[in-house]
């Protein structure tokens, strides 16, 4: 038996997975693929180009970048067969899109990769994730995790490269893929497939209502498009531009 690893979607969900106990090593998952450039020729190229991203837009540092982000998540490209990898990933775009991309770095190799999602969600919070999970909850998702088979994580691939080339037509074309590891991906692919324009547009709405300050916009966002899966940080983002 070789390692198990376990991919965490952000800090946000740490501190409970430790207090869980659960076996493993955890690589934090500290990007936002959904936002910003992420087309590249190479992974060291897209490294660079996302560096300068949220350095440009968020003032980071490209070093901490580097050490926080790029070295954590390269761990997947030299895990061995007889590993484990857990993909920790909620359903909504922001989520989905970050899963796309590890799945895309794990075409590869021949471990068994397994996708961990939130459970026991009802409809009206589908989107909000692993927020509401304690760590006895977080056990039991793991418990009912779902294995992605060959064609799962060539899907995956194909998913992280359509939506790295805007690729509209193809996005909507994979959504129609079937598989117990991809619920809710026809939403997901929707939403991908509108990323340049819907979401800006929810924002105008919004501020049509008469909301006009980012703790009135943002919550009245979340419930017109949760399946994005922004954070206050995009958001504002979209604010400052209409």
């Amino acid at each position: 038996m070789g390692m198990i690893y376990h991919v965490l979607p952000g800090d946000s969900v740490v501190r409970e997975f430790e207090e869980a106990g659960i076996e493993g090593k955890a690589i934090v998952f500290r990007e936002c693929l959904v936002d910003g450039d992420i087309s590249a020729a190479s992974l060291d190229e897209f490294w660079n180009i996302r560096a300068n991203f949220i350095e440009l837009t968020y003032g980071g540092d490209p070093i901490q970048y580097r050490e926080s982000v790029a070295y954590e998540l390269e761990r997947l490209t030299h895990v061995d067969d007889d590993d484990e990898i857990n993909l920790w990933f909620e359903y909504e775009l922001f989520c989905s899109a970050n899963m796309w991309f590890c799945l895309d770095l794990l075409k590869t190799c021949s471990a068994k990769v397994f996708r961990v999602m939130p459970g026991n969600v009802s409809p009206d919070d589908v989107w909000k994730g692993f927020s509401q999970h304690d760590p006895e909850a977080l056990k039991t998702c793991l418990e009912n995790r779902t294995e992605f088979s060959p064609e799962d994580i060539e899907a995956g691939s194909k998913l992280w490269h359509a939506f790295a080339d805007k690729d509209s037509e193809r996005l909507r074309e994979l959504g129609k893929y079937r598989s117990p590891a991809f619920p809710f991906l026809k939403e997901v692919t929707e939403a991908a497939a509108e990323i340049d324009h819907r979401p800006i547009a929810v924002v105008r709405e919004v501020m049509e209502t008469g909301a006009k300050e980012m703790s009135e916009v943002f919550p009245e966002f979340q419930k017109r498009a949760g399946v994005y899966g922004f954070g206050d940080t995009q958001v504002e983002r979209l604010l400052g531009r209409v």
